[in-house]
């Protein structure tokens, strides 16, 4: 099985030096060239694959490049080509025939050879260049060659074009050129208020129709007044106390701290009761079960002693539920029997009698409240100045929440922390101050303390994927 091995190895060295396409070293080795050619079909495109890759084939595709080369760069095959256009002869300046000709003369010699620079620059290409078709296209030819046409036929009845008779009675009629403005005339120009009614821009528009100028745009808009009213009356930029300057006085930095200070109290108070509120309940507290069933068992045994007593001793009737059984049998017969004629005409009578009553009587309390004039006088007056006082107090109420800010969206406005510093932190020079707060952030809570924008925190950041903790092979082969 060695021996078989070894010569079937060698037999497929063999056969790939041979398909290698070069001559091996070995006595046996053949010339790939007298090699036998594979056959097969030539009609398939596997054998013009095939074909391509043999070495006929490759010496025919060189061939067709090399002759579509010179197609290219000398305008046909360089065997085919006569003497003149691949040589000329040098013969030298002729100093003397040079010297006869005068400048005339060399003018139309000049002009009739062409220089050997162009020569090099003309394309002898026989290829001809693919067609631009797009270059030969003209936009709107139709509609062009149409009006043409018509500009013909028109011509031929006599009648000139529209643009045409523009053009000539513009021609006839020169518009006026307009003088242009010299810097004389600029500095010369009076002053005016842009934004007052009677300013020389709007003049020329006074006394048209307001619907036809805004409807040809020729006047603005007019703006609404709640855009002419700041959102609030608060100052833009608020200056800071005199305890914050780099070289306060005790006393104002003193009032600055304590400022300071009672919002922290604040604070801390806040956060005290939230966690009061929060904790859980001490052992004292804690419900026992004794405590659970007697909130349960709570309004539960009242009850049930005051139907037990009303088991034990049973009520007596009284006497008036027996009037009450009377009362509703009458009415009971009564609502049966049909009315007589003479009690209509009795309810009738009674009914008229009661409504003249109290016309009578409406008519003697209106006539009293004649008497009652002085009286109704004051209470109107009370209420006036009641009503005066109300509206005089929501006046004020408005005046100073006018520089609070507003609830504008689902957070409520914090104020910023007070930039103070301590009295070992103060520094008497500009050089060592340390900075405090921060510009960008004070102009953004100004903007929310104007209602210019609402509220806002933070965007929080929230991974939507699980974090997947791997231990890596090698830190788990150094822990075992």
């Amino acid at each position: 099985m060695a021996a078989g091995s070894k010569g079937g190895d060698a037999q497929s060295r063999s056969k790939n030096e041979a398909d290698s396409g070069f001559l091996g070293l070995r006595p046996t080795s053949v010339d790939p060239a007298l090699r036998r050619r594979r056959r097969g079909p030539r009609n398939r495109k596997r054998g013009w694959r095939r074909l391509a890759e043999e070495p006929l084939g490759l010496e025919v595709d060189q061939f067709l490049e090399d002759v579509r080369l010179q197609e290219r760069t000398a305008g046909g095959l360089l065997s085919e080509a006569p003497n003149e256009k691949l040589f000329f002869l040098d013969t030298g300046p002729k100093e003397k025939e040079r010297a006869r000709k005068t400048r005339v003369q060399k003018k139309p010699h000049r002009l009739q050879r062409p220089l050997r620079v162009d020569l090099t620059l003309e394309n002898t290409s026989k290829v001809l260049a693919p067609k631009d078709i797009l270059a030969h296209q003209v936009p709107n030819a139709k509609k062009l060659r149409r009006k043409e046409e018509l500009w013909e036929k028109l011509a031929k009845q006599g009648q000139v074009p529209r643009e045409v008779r523009r053009a000539q009675a513009r021609l006839l009629n020169p518009p006026a050129a307009k003088a242009k403005p010299g810097p004389q005339d600029t500095t010369e120009r009076p002053f005016y208020d842009l934004w007052t009614p009677d300013n020389p821009l709007d003049r020329p528009l006074a006394g048209q129709d307001e619907f036809f100028l805004e409807q040809t745009k020729k006047k603005g808009v007019r703006r609404p007044p709640r855009l002419h009213v700041k959102p609030s009356q608060a100052p833009a930029v608020e200056v800071t106390p005199a305890g914050a300057s780099y070289n306060p006085t005790f006393q104002d930095h003193q009032a600055l701290l304590l400022a300071a200070h009672e919002v922290e109290v604040q604070r801390q108070k806040e956060a005290e009761k939230l966690e009061r509120q929060l904790a859980l309940p001490t052992a004292e507290q804690a419900a026992t079960q004794e405590t659970v069933f007697r909130e349960m068992c709570e309004g539960l045994l009242e009850e049930s002693d005051g139907e037990e007593e009303g088991e034990g001793h049973p009520r007596a009737p009284d006497d008036d539920d027996d009037d009450g059984v009377e009362a509703r049998r009458t009415t009971a017969t009564a609502t049966a029997e049909k009315k007589t004629e003479q009690q209509r005409r009795r309810e009738k009578a009674a009914r008229r009698k009661r409504a003249l009553q109290a016309a009578l009587r409406a008519a003697r309390l209106q006539h009293q409240e004649l008497f009652r004039l002085r009286g109704i006088k004051a209470q109107v007056a009370l209420r006036l100045a009641e009503l005066a006082r109300r509206r005089e107090r929501r006046r004020l109420q408005r005046l100073a929440e006018a520089d609070k800010p507003r609830r504008l969206g689902r957070l409520k406005y914090q104020d910023p922390d007070i930039d103070v510093q301590l009295s070992s932190e103060l520094s008497g020079s500009l050089r060592t101050l340390k900075p405090e707060g921060n510009i960008l952030r004070d102009r953004f809570k100004s903007f929310q303390r104007r209602n210019m924008i609402e509220p806002r925190e933070r965007a929080k950041f929230k991974r939507k994927y699980k974090v997947k903790l791997v231990e890596k092979r090698a830190f788990r082969e150094i822990q075992l």
